[in-house]
C-alpha cells in the first residue's frame, strides 16, 4: 500500500496509509432530495500573468470542465461568487464572461446554474444608493439574459454607505422588483469578508435577521430563498423558521452543513456551498441516499466525515478557503497546476495543505488517490521536503551548510 507523506508545522515528516477511493454512483440527473449548488472556483491559465493585481487570465477549458464535473454528480453550479474569487482576483470583465460561458454550458447539459449579482462594476467607493441599485440591476439583466438564477450578493458598496436597516430594505426592494424571475439573496458574514461587518444594518445577528425577514416578506414570491453564510447554525435555524414556504434556506455554513441539511421539525436547509466543490461525489452520494428507507442515517454516515476537511479548508482567515478548493481540484486532476488568479494559491502554508490532504484521504475525497499522492509528493520535493522515511526536514541541509563553512 502506498504511503502518504505529511509535513508538520515544526518541519518533521510522517506518513499514513493512502486509502482507496470509495465507489460512487452518478445520478441520472440533478439531485432532487435537496436542491444543492456547489460554488465553483476558476482555473487560471498556467502561462498567464495571474500575479496580484493583474486581470484574471482564465483557462476556460479547465474551468468549464470542472463545472461539467459538478453537473455530472447532479449538483448545480453557483458561479461568479466568492469561491470564484470575486473581489479577490476575478475582475468584472472576466466575471461577465464567466457568467456567459457557464450558463451556456449549463443549458447544454440541463444542469442548474445560479450566478452572483453584485455592484463591483462601480468605480466610486462611496456611490449613492441609486447608483448601487443601478449597478445591481445591470448585472441582474446580464444574469437573466443568459438564463441563470440570480443570486443577489452582499455589496461592499452598500455596506459602506447604508446608514439604516431601511436603506437595505429600499435597495433590495427596488432590485428584486426589477427581476423577471425569482432571485436568491446572499448573506455573507464578516468571517468571509470583513468589509461586510454589520450587513443588513446591524452587528446583532437577530436584528439583522429581522431585516432580512422583512425584505423577504416585502418581496413575496419574487425571492426564492436566501443563502446564509455566517457559520452560525443557530442563527440559520432561527431565520429558517421565519421564512415563508416560498423561500428556501440555502445553507452556506461550511462547518455545520450535515445537521442543517438534515430534517428537523419538518424543515431542512438546502445547500449552496464552496465545500461541495471539493467533495462533489461524496455530497452527491449522501443526497442520493436520502431516497433510501434509512436515508437520514445513510446521509449522515456518508457526509459527516467530510466536515473535518471542510473546517480545515475554511479555517481562519476564512476568506482564503479558495486555496484549499483549488488545491484539491489539482490533486484530483481537474487542473494541471496548483495556481489561482491573483497568485492566491500562496495563501495557505505547506503544513496546512498537508493537513488538508490528510483529511481528504481520511474521508474519501481523493478521487484518484495515486494521482493525488504523486502530485503532493512532487510538490513537497519541489519545496525541498523528502517524501521518504519520516525525519526532521532541514537537518541535512544545516549539516551541509556547517561543513561548507568549515571547508
Amino acid at each position: 500500500m502506498t504511503d502518504l507523506t505529511l509535513l508538520a508545522p515544526d518541519g518533521t515528516t510522517s506518513s499514513v496509509p493512502l486509502h482507496d477511493a470509495p465507489e460512487r454512483t452518478r445520478p441520472a440527473g440533478p439531485l432532487t432530495a435537496r436542491v444543492v449548488y456547489a460554488a465553483a472556483h476558476v482555473v487560471p491559465r498556467v502561462a498567464g500573468d495571474n500575479t496580484p493585481g493583474a486581470p484574471a487570465d482564465i483557462d476556460w477549458d479547465a474551468t468549464l470542465a470542472f463545472r461539467h464535473h459538478l453537473w455530472s454528480w447532479g449538483l448545480g453550479v453557483a458561479d461568479a461568487m466568492d469561491t470564484a474569487q470575486r473581489n479577490a482576483g476575478l475582475d468584472p470583465v472576466a466575471m461577465r464572461e464567466l457568467v456567459r460561458r457557464s450558463a451556456a454550458e449549463a443549458h447544454a447539459v440541463g444542469g442548474r446554474i445560479a450566478v452572483g449579482v453584485n455592484t463591483d462594476d462601480l468605480v466610486s467607493d462611496s456611490p449613492t444608493l441609486d447608483e448601487i441599485v443601478d449597478a445591481y440591476v445591470a448585472q441582474l439583466r446580464h444574469a437573466e439574459e443568459h438564463g441563470a438564477v440570480a443570486v443577489i450578493m452582499a455589496s461592499r458598496h452598500l455596506a459602506r454607505v447604508a446608514r439604516t436597516a431601511d436603506d437595505y430594505r429600499r435597495v433590495y426592494g427596488r432590485v428584486v422588483a426589477e427581476a423577471t424571475e425569482p432571485v436568491v439573496l446572499h448573506w455573507l458574514g464578516a468571517a468571509f469578508d470583513p468589509a461586510l461587518r454589520g450587513y443588513f444594518g446591524s452587528t446583532s445577528v437577530p436584528t439583522a435577521s429581522d431585516t432580512v425577514r422583512r425584505i423577504v416578506a416585502d418581496a413575496g414570491e419574487r425571492v426564492a430563498g436566501i443563502k446564509m453564510s455566517l457559520l452560525d447554525a443557530d442563527a440559520e435555524i432561527a431565520l429558517r423558521s421565519l421564512l415563508p414556504d416560498t423561500a428556501r434556506m440555502f445553507t452556506g455554513d461550511d462547518f455545520h452543513y450535515v445537521d442543517l441539511m438534515s430534517e428537523r421539525e419538518g424543515r431542512h436547509s438546502d445547500a449552496l456551498l464552496g465545500a461541495f466543490a471539493a467533495i462533489a461525489p461524496i455530497a452527491s452520494s449522501a443526497v442520493q441516499a436520502l431516497a433510501a428507507p434509512d436515508g437520514a442515517a445513510r446521509f449522515r454516515r456518508i457526509l459527516a466525515p467530510t466536515e473535518a476537511l471542510s473546517r480545515r479548508l475554511f479555517e481562519a482567515p476564512t476568506w482564503h478557503y479558495k486555496a484549499g478548493i483549488a488545491f484539491l481540484s489539482w490533486l484530483n486532476g481537474h487542473q494541471s497546476a496548483f495556481t489561482m488568479v491573483g497568485g492566491l494559491h500562496a495563501a495557505r502554508s505547506l503544513p496546512q495543505l498537508s493537513e488538508t490532504i490528510r483529511l481528504a484521504n481520511e474521508c474519501g475525497a481523493l478521487d484518484d488517490p495515486d494521482l493525488a499522492a504523486a502530485r503532493w509528493h512532487d510538490m513537497l520535493a519541489l519545496s525541498g521536503v523528502s517524501a521518504g522515511r519520516p525525519r526532521r526536514h532541514g537537518a541535512g541541509l544545516r549539516a551541509r551548510s556547517r561543513a561548507e563553512v568549515v571547508a
